[in-house]
Formats: structure tokens, sequence, C-alpha cells
């Protein structure tokens, strides 16, 4: 393990190898944070198989609201997380907060891999894969602040906004990554029988696996320069007292990310159930129109990271506001409708184009809000409760609303969320021009 870190991102004068590093780190930190969502996202990919052996039920539509309501569950441990590892990277560094926080979900994947099935044990199964799920939470909480940050502050300040995307890059990369091994299973490997009987355990066996790879390349990554500073002029904190010293900041990371999770986890985890159930597509033309669709999204990332380092946050957030506002509800009552895989691949491309405007970006609005010795805090901890309110709760609220024959219900009530939001980022500072990056208090 090297304690070497990485050189002020301010310099104007990066030689190779300080560009090697800064590259390397931003690498390393961005495959750990695909194999953690990759794990999480496992269960979502597979869930179609999977939840009959946990939720008896013969309507699958009720299978998966208590999926769903699982998947929503988990995310109440996401603020703990998102103060437990917040904690630890403000005190004790980056590096050793990322670490931690894969080699919890590495237990999660393991749990689920193992568990027996509700035939076999009865109620203890859903129960034993709910503690599953709550550290693979417990594990995201902190992931969110402690890479955002280290991602961050390792980048060079004039592309901070491109190499912060990257954040979004591997996590729609890890559900991406989910995807292949489903339709690798799906077409390669098992029968549907299969794949139902026992087939479902093999991702997140996979997925425990690589965690262990993505810990032992953390452990060598480089602290930033950001946090040795740091710890030189101001006794790091991370604090929940600390950071009650910006309650502005907290509140505009809440009214920052409400929005953006609920059309996020819509666009991503909400619509593999949405195509199938709502409107009708087979299991293979789902998995290939979201594939297709997250392939989309990916290659939008960094473009609008770019965009905002040339002419700043706030007209790519206030972006994305607008055209969910307007958007969203067209898009989703045209998909509805629509009996074609093609036109439902394009739709919701349509809907990634306005959506692309916060996950690129959003990361780096937060982190450049807080001072460097609560930044993984503040980053971390209010986003982690906005994501367990309006994120991971929007699979659950959409298939409540369909379970009472009014889906529709969802549509206006995703647009009136980002609408919230787009108050926000019309009235917030651009904190590309007015950032706290350097600040150390």
């Amino acid at each position: 393990m090297t304690d070497q870190a990485i050189r002020p991102a301010d310099s104007d004068h990066l030689d190779i190898a300080d560009a090697r590093r800064r590259i390397k780190a931003i690498f390393i930190g961005s495959v750990g944070n695909l194999v953690e969502w990759y794990d999480f996202y496992a269960y979502t990919a597979f869930a179609l198989y999977f939840a009959p052996a946990f939720f008896p039920h013969s309507d699958p539509v009720v299978q998966q609201l208590n999926a769903a309501v699982l998947f929503a569950a988990t995310f109440l441990m996401r603020p703990l997380g998102g103060w437990l590892f917040g904690f630890i990277a403000d005190r004790y560094g980056r590096r050793l907060s990322l670490t931690l926080s894969v080699v919890f979900m590495c237990f999660g994947s393991l749990i689920i891999a193992v568990t027996p099935t509700y035939a076999t044990i009865g109620i203890a199964a859903p129960a034993i894969l709910a503690v599953a799920r709550i550290i693979e939470g417990l594990s995201l909480g902190g992931e969110y602040g402690a890479s955002a940050t280290y991602l961050t502050e390792v980048a060079d300040p004039k592309h901070r906004g491109f190499y912060s995307s990257f954040q979004y890059v591997t996590l729609i990369g890890g559900q991406l990554t989910a995807i292949i091994v489903l339709l690798l299973l799906q077409h390669v490997f098992l029968t549907p029988e299969e794949l139902r009987d026992w087939g479902w355990r093999i991702p997140f066996a996979i997925g425990a696996l690589l965690a262990i790879v993505a810990a032992v390349m953390r452990r060598n990554l480089h602290e930033t320069e950001a946090f040795e500073e740091a710890k030189k002029v101001a006794k790091p904190s991370g604090s929940i007292r600390g950071l009650l010293r910006y309650p502005r900041e907290l509140l505009l990371v809440v009214g920052l990310t409400a929005g953006g999770t609920a059309a996020f986890y819509t666009f991503t985890t909400y619509m593999q159930t949405f195509v199938r159930l709502s409107v009708g597509l087979t299991e293979d033309q789902t998995t290939l129109v979201i594939f297709g669709s997250l392939v989309f999204a990916t290659l939008l990332q960094p473009i609008y990271g770019a965009i905002s380092d040339g002419i700043g946050r706030k007209p790519v957030l206030i972006f994305f506001g607008v055209m969910g506002t307007i958007s969203t509800v067209p898009i989703l009552t045209t998909l509805k409708g629509t009996t074609s895989p093609f036109i439902a691949f394009l739709l919701i491309c349509a809907a990634w184009l306005f959506v692309a405007g916060y996950t690129s970006i959003n990361a780096v609005v937060k982190a450049e809000l807080f001072p460097t010795n609560v930044r993984a805090l503040g980053v971390g901890l209010p986003y982690a409760i906005t994501v367990s309110l309006f994120g991971g709760t929007a699979p659950a609220v959409a298939l409540y609303f369909k379970s009472l024959g009014h889906e529709h219900w969802f549509y206006y009530y995703l647009s009136g969320m980002i609408f919230l939001s787009l108050i926000i980022y019309s009235t917030m500072r651009d904190t590309k021009h007015e950032s706290a990056m350097h600040r150390h208090e």
C-alpha cells in the first residue's frame, strides 16, 4: 500500500508521472464503483427470475411489487451508510472508506448467492434476502459520497465535470454488466427453467468475487492531495456537528437530488419492469431495449460533463429540469401505448437526453459545495436521505399506482418531482464559478 498522494489538482505544471497517477486513480475508483453498482443492480436484472423463489404468489405484479418494496427498503440503510463512510472518508481518508464500502458489498452479494428459497426455509428466505440487501444499501450509502469526493478531488479542475461524470458512467456500467450477464445466461449457458431454478444465483456469486478484486485494487489507491492538505491546516472533521455549519448546502443537496434521483431510478430500475408488464414486451425484448438505452445513457455522461466544464453546471441542470418537467408525461404515456421494441428504445433514449443533464454532473456539483473536511459526509448523507425517500421508492410507487389501476398517476408524480428540483436549479449559484473545492475549515 502506498501513501503517496495525488499532487494538487490546481497545479499548472502537471508532469507526466502525476498525470498518469491521476488517470490511474480515476480508473481504479471508477472500476470499484462499477463493481458496487453491478452487485446492487444484479438484484433488479434478475428479479423476474428469483422473485417467485422468495415471494410466492400467483400474480406476477404482486411478486414484482414485493421485490420492489424490498428494493426500496434497502434504501433506508443508505443514510446510515452515508454517515458512516462519510465520517471515515473525512476523518481517516477517502481510500479507506472506498475500500471498506466494497468489502461490505461483497458480503451482501455472497449472502444472496447462497440463501435457500422460500420453499426450503419458509419466511426466513425473504428475511435473509432483506438482511443482504440492507448490507448492500449500507455499502452504497457510503460509496456515493466517498467516490464523488475522490473523483472530484483528483480531477484536473478545468475538466472536473468531465472526469467526475465517470461516476455515473460506471454506475450505469454496473447495470449494463448485470444485463450482459443476464443475456449470456439466457442465451448461451442456461435454459429458462435452469435460470429460474438456480441460475439466478450465478450473478451474485460473480459480484462477490469482483468485489474482492475491487477491494484489493482500492487498497492501493493514492490518497487525494486535498485530504492530505486538510490534515495539515485543520483537523479532518467528518462530524455531524461540523456538517451542520452548512445548512444551506445541505438543503441544496436535497433539492438538487430529489427530482433527479426519481427520474434516474424510473428510467433504469423501473423501466425493466415497466416495459415487461405495462408495455408487454417479451423477456428478451425487454432485456435488449433496456441494454441499448443504457449504452446510450452511458455515452451521454462524459459529453454533458464536458459541456458543464465549458458553460457551467447550472445551465445543464436547468436543461434537465425544464425538459424533464414538460416531457416526462408524454414520453411515459406514449411508451405505455406502444407495442414496438424499437419505439420503446427510442422513447427511453429520448428521456435520457434530459436525465443525463442531472446524472452527469450531480456528483461534482455537490462536491463543489463543501469544504474538504466535511465534503464526503456533506455529499453522501443528505444525498442518501433524499435517494431513500424519492429514488429507491420510485419503482414501488409506480407499481402501487399500477395495482390501483391508475398507473398514469406516477407520470405526473415524477414530472412534479423534477419541477421541484428545477426551482432549486434556477435559484442556486453555479458551483463551477463559485466552488469550495480548495477550502479547508
